[in-house]
């Protein structure tokens, strides 16, 4: 019996080791996973972080953007009342613009047309109207370059779509543009 006990004593003792040895390697997995998890939850605080962080500044300019409006309402309310001319006479007033600009460019005036954009059957913004301008210019290099400087220094609003160059008798240049202006309603 004694050999049989100490047989039994040294399973037991193998099977107790194993064990002790499975415990461990549990236990050290177990340790992996919550520092995996605490990683985890580590980097999920930082990413938040960094969000409420950028939330943050998108709030604070949002609250900078709304602190100005009332200032740029005035200045936009300044260029329509100062820069676009009155529906009513603006059309004679761009005429005499192109006319004045051309003449002091020394270019001749060959023509001269308008259409009322359309914005789908209502008025746009701060019922301002867009109208199209097309027109024709001759003369040298030189002038059409003054020409387009005076347009830009105008006191009257033009935005330039299109430009095109040709050639007629005598080495004369026509320019034909396209503009836009708008007008106060």
């Amino acid at each position: 019996m004694s050999h049989t006990n100490q047989h039994w004593k040294k399973w037991v003792r193998w099977g107790l080791g194993v064990v002790l040895v499975v415990d461990v390697l549990l236990l050290i997995a177990a340790w992996r996973t919550s520092n995996r998890g605490q990683q985890q939850q580590i980097q999920q605080r930082d990413s938040l972080r960094q969000l409420h962080a950028l939330l943050r500044e998108d709030v604070t300019r949002a609250q900078a953007i709304r602190a100005r409006l009332p200032k740029v309402k005035g200045e936009c309310d300044n260029f329509v009342r100062e820069r676009l001319r009155a529906a009513s006479g603006g059309y004679s007033v761009v005429l005499s613009d192109l006319d004045q600009i051309a003449s002091g460019a020394g270019l001749r005036t060959s023509t001269r047309s308008f259409r009322q954009v359309q914005q789908g059957g209502r008025r746009g913004p701060r019922d301002i109207v867009e109208v199209g301008v097309s027109a024709s210019v001759e003369g040298d290099y030189a002038s059409l370059v003054r020409f387009i400087n005076g347009l830009e220094r105008s006191p009257n609003f033009y935005l330039l779509d299109s430009l095109a160059l040709g050639s007629t008798t005598g080495g004369v240049i026509r320019l034909s543009l396209e503009l836009r202006t708008y007008f106060r309603l």
